[in-house]
């Protein structure tokens, strides 16, 4: 029993599969990179609105209710720019 036990812990030990991308996969790839961008290029966006309007809000003396806005789109930023270290460091 113990022998058979041994026999397969090595053989689990030699198959080590490489991930591989599926044929026809380079459009995907593409679409995955043109989302990334506007995901980064709507997170300046949302970040300069917010600093803009953080910056009139303070000049006429209202509530400064856009420091939030500015601290979650920050948040938000950090996220979706490590989503894929997120992903490799949870399934990897």
């Amino acid at each position: 029993m113990i022998h058979t036990a041994v026999e397969v812990l090595l053989m689990a030990q030699v198959s080590n599969p490489v991930p591989e991308a599926p044929p026809n996969s380079d459009k995907v790839l593409m679409l995955v990179r043109y989302f990334t961008w506007f995901v980064m290029l709507s997170g300046i966006m949302g970040i300069t609105y917010a600093g803009g309007r953080f910056a009139w809000e303070k000049w006429n003396g209202g509530a400064l209710a856009s420091a939030k806005t500015v601290v979650g789109g920050m948040a938000g930023g950090a996220i979706a720019t490590s989503a894929g270290t997120i992903m490799n460091a949870l399934i990897g």
